[in-house]
């Protein structure tokens, strides 16, 4: 019969104490959004002093001021761009928090490239962002503002042209981050390689699906300079998982 000692109680004591409960994971969730939502809120506020210059950024592919039609929509606006300003501000603040929240279940290597992922995933954000600032929005806001002017007059009511810029921005940049979160499902062991290029087809079609709900615009052209690079974004996913 074994003997228990202090010093096989303190073992097991810690043994337990690495493992993590139901209600432990759900207070580390709870402690990772509250953190999350304090600093998109800093961030909106720094956001918010720079919002003016924001927003006479965000009208300068369209050239002309915007409609406003009712009393307070112009604060509505002023503040969505605010809060989509403080979400862009906090972006690596918010991939960190996810990442750390999903740490303490990986292996010591998993967790090497996890770590790596946080600047990585903000420099695609990033890029991302430029991509769809300085080559889709300009596109699209060209079509759009030239469709058929000898029948329409364009005047562009804020409530709808703010939205659809700012989402388009957004997301775009979201959706470059494809390929660092293939690699890293993985390295987890989630996917594979030779799964990646079996569902290619399957692939394509979520890439039309996503450009379809991304594009503001129902033409085919620009529709296709958002596919375009989700395509080769997922190319480029298949080569790292192959790395990874």
């Amino acid at each position: 019969m074994s003997r228990v000692t202090p010093s096989s109680v303190d073992q097991s004591v810690e043994q337990l104490s690495g493992q993590m409960t139901l209600l432990e994971h759900l207070e580390e969730l709870r402690d990772r959004l509250v953190k999350a939502a304090i600093a998109v809120f800093v961030c909106t506020l720094l956001a918010a002093a720079f919002t003016t210059q924001i927003l006479e950024l965000l009208i300068a592919p369209y050239g002309q001021k915007l409609q406003v039609l009712g009393p307070t929509e112009g604060i509505t606006i002023y503040f969505r761009v605010a809060l989509t300003g403080g979400l862009v501000l906090a972006m690596p603040f918010l991939v960190y928090q996810f990442f750390m929240f999903i740490l303490p279940g990986l292996e010591p290597a998993e967790k090497r490239y996890v770590l790596w992922g946080v600047p990585f995933a903000t420099l695609l954000f990033l890029i991302g962002v430029w991509f769809a600032w300085q080559i889709l929005t300009p596109t699209a806001v060209n079509f759009l503002s030239t469709w058929q002017p000898e029948i329409f007059i364009q005047q562009w009511q804020s409530r709808e042209y703010i939205p659809f810029v700012t989402s388009l921005v957004f997301w775009v940049g979201l959706s470059f981050e494809t390929p660092l979160i293939l690699f890293i499902m993985t390295k987890l062991g989630l996917v594979t390689p030779q799964f990646l290029i079996k569902q290619w087809r399957f692939a394509i079609v979520i890439i039309a699906i996503a450009a379809a709900m991304i594009t503001p615009t129902v033409d085919p052209f620009n529709m296709a300079l958002v596919m375009f690079p989700l395509i080769i974004l997922y190319g480029l996913s298949i080569l790292l998982s192959y790395l990874a």
